[in-house]
């Protein structure tokens, strides 16, 4: 196997550093903002003083072919932030991170992706598409569809990784990204060679969805399914069942299983993507770097599997910084240390 091929590879599963064992699973000024964020103390802290539970309002809009469901926070001529999320999560994620930005003088919008939440698509006939480029297309349309020219994006899991290929697509329309565990963009080609038998048990889940079976159990036990990638992602993090439920709802959405399926079955070369996406796929294949500024992020608790930063750095050729979150902070880290990450957001439009 080539150089470069290992390193697409290990991009993509995320499995540099991973040990063997695991398993993914208001203030108006930025002063105040950050003094906001300091107050709140170190990141163990941080992920048991959650204030908010909920979204001033929910809204709605077409955009390409989606009805797009999306919270959004602060003054409506802010400069913007796109917040990201990823599964088995939702929105919520975001919860306690928005007000903080918002409090800065920032637009946050936090979008539910395809299959989640009040996010519908528009004609039944839509293949049911959850290839990495389609999820970042949909952004693109999000935007356009808010008349939003520029924006400062972040996220985790799958909205890290859509993130980032946002960054290296269209990096005029992005002014800086806060992606958690790096670089993630990876290709069905560099997919198809195994991994060590440690790092595939670490990816069950994404076997178990490559059968039927796995289809149909997923299906009938979505939510204890989640709850489960909750608990060894985040290892470490006591949420109560209100927390895990205000976001179960969303994996209610009629396109949860189906997106979900077809994500991990197009990772494997096991399902198509849609023809109009191939020209950003065989651009993400080769593992563009990331040239606008960036903040990298990890929680030191993270029973997913990650790469060790050292493993991505390079693919960050901008102004540049990581920053692991310590306090036994796992894989959903804006949920878990809402005041770290915001502070990376707003640290990051800086550069």
């Amino acid at each position: 196997m080539s150089e470069k091929f290992q390193l697409q590879r290990r991009h993509f599963f995320g499995l540099a550093a991973m040990t063997a064992a695991a398993v993914e699973l208001g203030a108006t000024s930025l002063a105040n903002a950050q003094s906001t964020a300091a107050a709140a103390g170190s990141s163990g802290d941080t992920a048991k003083k959650s204030g908010h539970t909920q979204f001033a309002a929910l809204r709605q809009i077409h955009a390409g072919v989606l009805n797009v469901g999306y919270a959004e926070a602060g003054p409506a001529n802010g400069p913007v932030v796109l917040l990201l999320h990823g599964w088995p999560y939702d929105i919520h994620s975001y919860v306690d991170v928005a007000p903080i930005l918002a409090d800065a003088g920032y637009r946050v919008i936090i979008p539910y992706l395809r299959g989640y939440g009040t996010t519908r698509f528009l004609s039944s006939k839509t293949p049911r598409n959850g290839q990495q480029a389609a999820l970042a297309v949909d952004m693109i349309a999000l935007m356009d569809a808010l008349k939003i020219e520029t924006a400062i994006v972040a996220g985790y899991d799958w909205g890290a990784r859509t993130a980032d290929i946002l960054a290296v697509l269209w990096p005029q329309r992005f002014k800086a990204l806060v992606s958690v565990s790096g670089y993630l963009i990876g290709s069905q080609a560099a997919n198809r060679a195994p991994l060590p038998p440690k790092a595939e048990l670490a990816w069950w889940y994404q076997f178990y969805f490559a059968t039927e079976r796995g289809r149909a159990g997923y299906a009938a036990n979505t939510h204890d399914f989640a709850r489960l990638i909750w608990q060894t992602a985040s290892p470490t993090w006591k949420f109560d069942d209100e927390t895990f439920n205000r976001s179960a709802t969303a994996f209610d959405n009629p396109d949860h299983v189906d997106i979900t399926i077809h994500n991990y079955r197009w990772r494997l070369g096991l399902a198509e993507g849609e023809a109009k996406y191939d020209a950003y796929e065989a651009r993400l294949a080769k593992a563009p770097v990331v040239t606008i500024p960036t903040i990298t992020m990890e929680g030191d608790a993270n029973g997913a599997p990650h790469p060790d930063p050292s493993a991505y750095a390079s693919k960050f050729t901008g102004h540049y910084e990581h920053r692991t979150i310590g306090g036994g902070i796992g894989h959903n880290l804006p949920q878990e240390a809402p005041a770290e990450f915001a502070r990376a957001v707003l640290d990051v439009a800086k550069f």
